[in-house]
């Protein structure tokens, strides 16, 4: 069976991030907001989310390439 634990907690992971930026800029007036961070942040999460999909798709790949080989 596929382990999706890695790639799902770093999608969560990133999810998290993006709330909390979204959070930040929503509320402009609790705290200084340097725009230039939070974007580069949310690139960050961006790219994160992005990985974490490919290794799930990867192992899911391996996972149906081991079957069409042992069936």
């Amino acid at each position: 069976m596929i382990d999706f634990s890695a790639p799902l907690a770093g999608m969560t992971q990133a999810e998290t991030s993006v709330n909390q930026i979204a959070k930040r800029l929503a509320n402009p007036a609790s705290d200084t907001i340097d725009l230039s961070t939070e974007i580069v942040t949310l690139m960050q999460a961006g790219n994160d989310m992005a990985m974490n999909v490919k290794v799930a798709q990867t192992e899911d790949q391996l996972m149906q390439s081991a079957i069409s080989i042992l069936a």
